[in-house]
């Protein structure tokens, strides 16, 4: 097997890049290379020379076996993507199925498979066949269709309340640097007595690629003094815009910057007319956030598979610890 570099470098064929133009920004090579430095690759499946379904995966390796792991440090969805059929749909889920388990054959050797597949694959069924386990997860998602008035109105009185008290003493700046945005994570994870669950350089490097691609945003709500009260950050692919970090400074978590981010984050989907993705499975309080905002709930699949006898044993033993 090939590590990103190598296959990024040596293997990559222009079928392949062309077929990965209208998928998801987590699915890009160059996302997967800030993620997982050198530790990534794509299943490929083809007809003839076409090429009809990938499933990107990053990995780690212990004790001398593959990790397939994409259980976010920064939220990220993976999965299978399948070429749209133009048969009957009879015809076309066959098609997709026997894709699939084309896609899982071609995965490397694994003790570990764990990945939270996008929003857009309703069938995991040769998964399932295959021996992985599926739970269901939960996104909210506003569509690019509405209008911006119809979702204001949509929005709980709570958080239109809160908007408006936080328009009237902070503004809404766009960094061109990450580095405050960092400080705010930090910020958040420290009141809660916990670390940073991911390493800083890895949000560097994405945002470094993001930047050049110009498919990210960080907005930060500051007052008159210059502090930063929140902050959001956003990456978009031609179809949606995915909130994929925010963080707030606990001492200053009153004045509605939360609720004023969020809602200049929707402005900006909807004026791109692209969806807006809250992404992922959420918290009781969190959800309810963010359902204040009249989000559709959208359900994916967590799929996981565990290979090693000693990773199953493991995992059984931390049970009762």
């Amino acid at each position: 097997m090939k590590n990103g570099k190598q296959f990024l470098t040596n293997s990559f064929s222009p079928q392949l890049l062309k077929f990965l133009e209208d998928t998801c920004i987590f699915f890009q090579p160059w996302w997967l290379e800030a993620v997982s430095p050198g530790h990534w690759g794509y299943a490929v499946t083809k007809r003839g020379d076409d090429i009809v379904g990938v499933l990107p995966y990053t990995y780690k390796t212990r004790l001398g076996k593959y990790h397939l792991q994409d259980l976010p440090l920064v939220f990220s969805y993976l999965g299978p993507w399948i070429k749209n059929g133009t048969a009957k749909y009879s015809r076309n889920m066959s098609e997709e199925k026997q894709i699939m388990t084309e896609l899982i054959n071609k995965l490397p050797e694994f003790a570990v498979f764990n990945q939270w597949f996008h929003p857009s694959i309703t069938n995991w069924l040769p998964f399932y066949w295959n021996n992985f386990v599926q739970t269901t997860r939960y996104t909210y998602v506003i569509e690019a269709s509405k209008r911006i008035e119809e979702i204001w109105n949509g929005t709980r009185a709570n958080i239109r309340t809160d908007v408006r008290k936080a328009q009237n003493i902070l503004s809404v700046v766009e960094e061109k640097d990450v580095s405050r945005f960092l400080e705010l994570e930090q910020k958040t994870f420290q009141y809660q007595g916990l670390q940073l669950p991911f390493p800083e350089e890895m949000i560097k490097r994405i945002d470094d690629e993001c930047r050049k691609r110009d498919v990210r945003k960080i907005l930060l709500a500051e007052d008159n003094k210059g502090r930063a009260h929140a902050g959001v950050y956003i990456v978009w692919d031609n179809f949606t815009v995915y909130s994929i970090l925010i963080g707030s400074d606990p001492q200053l978590r009153n004045s509605g910057a939360n609720s004023l981010l969020v809602w200049k984050a929707i402005e900006s989907a909807i004026s791109m007319n692209k969806n807006f993705d809250f992404s992922g499975s959420w918290n009781e309080p969190i959800e309810r956030f963010i359902l204040a905002f009249g989000a559709r709930q959208v359900p994916f699949f967590e799929v996981t598979k565990t290979s090693s006898k000693l990773v199953k044993v493991y995992r059984a033993i931390r049970k009762f610890i």
